[in-house]
């Protein structure tokens, strides 16, 4: 039974940037007041500052310095760790279930706000879903990373020039944001360990970047694009632009254009989708996002709200346009939707969601970045520096930026630390328990 049931209840789903911050946001309009309860649902105990995703696989920072415990960030938010079974709009009440426990149960909600993300896309490609790495979660982050560890142990013990190339050869497919930085990151990785293996020369790696569009990067100018292929071309990475990748076997990739690449990593960053549960809401839906209005609400349904990865925002500014699915618009659109909420619960009007791109920001390798803010355009090492002020300044919890602060000091005097995370039990056995005198005991 919920003892909460007197209380209005704002029900969040999703932990990430949308969730959590709409939680913050709500927090400090209410005041802590007792009337109201602001509830969490997620998947994961933490945020996860997903634009530093790339600096964990790269072994810039520690893993746990880019996560921050919603428990700590939200300390008047009821969270719930849990996965969700279903959501019934018509009786406002969202089905969940937590790990460990036999039985699931219902949450009835007043004001519902739905910040579920996005999942990863293999488009069904052939081989994909069995053999490629992703970049969405910090699993990932830290799977990548000792994969290319592993990569560089294996190699300097092969014998045979052509599997110890293979071996150390990376193909990452997606040349956005996170294709990019995950591709300057892991080459980085790479060659900076390379002293540390004794029968490995630079001229062995191969890092590959496949996009099908014109240019990677092409949130940015295509100045800047041109400029990061560019610089990653100088640091040892190829870009294979007008092709895709269209099958992996985990030992060669195929692309488009008909050529294959041998390799034993195959890193997918080209695509996500809403999470299929969406899919069986009787709202309006594109593409598998919601519909929302320009103040965040989905039509036809009251109190129901959406924002982030998960939604389709109009943007006002482009009309017939939508906002991108942006961390930046989702901390922002959290603000906006928390202040709607509490609005509509005062009998006050919400106001639309209005927003103008600050900028964009890439790291596409050793201390060399591009960016473009309020129109101005940067590159090289100012860009580099501006990307880890700004980011720095936006991860969230003073604890977490005073030590990445202090894995980006201690990464510009030391070497990358080439430690592999397990993530398995450690070996173990069951035998008879022996006495001194070397009998087995009774």
């Amino acid at each position: 039974m919920d003892t909460l049931a007197t209380k209005k209840r704002i029900l969040i789903l999703g932990g990430g940037f949308a969730g959590a911050y709409t939680a913050l946001s709500l927090e400090k309009r209410l005041a802590g007041a007792p009337d109201v309860e602001v509830m969490l649902v997620a998947k994961e105990n933490f945020v996860l500052f997903t634009p530093m995703l790339h600096e964990v696989a790269g072994g810039d920072v520690e893993v746990t310095d880019i996560v921050q415990p919603l428990r700590k960030m939200l300390r008047h938010t009821r969270v719930a760790i849990a996965e969700i079974e279903s959501i019934d709009l018509g009786k406002k009440q969202v089905c969940i279930v937590h790990s460990g426990l036999p039985h699931a149960y219902d949450v009835p909600y007043d004001q519902l706000v739905l910040a579920l993300g996005a999942v990863t896309n293999f488009y069904r490609i052939p081989g994909l879903e069995e053999h490629a790495l992703t970049m969405k979660t910090l699993g990932d982050a830290i799977l990548v990373r000792n994969h290319i560890i592993d990569a560089l142990g294996l190699a300097d013990n092969q014998s045979d020039e052509t599997e110890r190339k293979t071996t150390l050869t990376v193909v990452v497919a997606g040349g956005g944001f996170a294709g990019v930085e995950t591709a300057g990151a892991v080459n980085d990785l790479l060659r900076e360990a390379m002293k540390f293996y004794p029968h490995l020369k630079e001229d062995m790696l191969r890092v590959v970047v496949v996009d099908p569009g014109e240019v990677i990067l092409p949130e940015l100018s295509e100045s800047l694009s041109r400029y990061a292929e560019k610089q990653l071309g100088r640091r040892g990475v190829e870009i294979r632009l007008k092709t895709k990748v269209t099958g992996y076997d985990g030992k060669e990739v195929a692309l488009g254009d008909g050529t294959k690449i041998a390799t034993r990593m195959l890193i997918w960053t080209a695509g996500t989708t809403p999470p299929p549960l969406l899919s069986s809401l009787p709202c309006a839906i594109q593409r598998g996002r919601i519909l929302a209005n320009d103040c965040l609400q989905v039509p036809d349904w009251p109190g129901v709200w959406a924002l982030g990865d998960c939604a389709f925002v109009p943007d006002p500014l482009n009309p017939g346009k939508f906002y991108p699915p942006t961390a930046q618009h989702a901390t922002r659109q959290a603000a906006v939707l928390a202040g709607n909420i509490v609005a509509v619960m005062r009998g006050q009007a919400p106001q639309p969601f209005k927003f103008k791109l600050i900028g964009l920001l890439a790291t596409i390798g050793r201390r060399t970045g591009v960016a473009e803010i309020f129109g101005v355009r940067f590159s090289g090492i100012i860009a580099w520096w501006l990307w880890r002020a700004i980011y720095l300044g936006k991860l969230p919890g003073l604890q977490k930026k005073v030590r990445v602060a202090l894995d980006w000091t201690l990464d510009l005097i030391f070497s990358k630390d080439l430690v592999q995370l397990p993530t398995l039990r450690s070996p173990t056995m069951s035998e008879a328990e022996h006495s001194s005198t070397g009998t087995a005991k009774d």
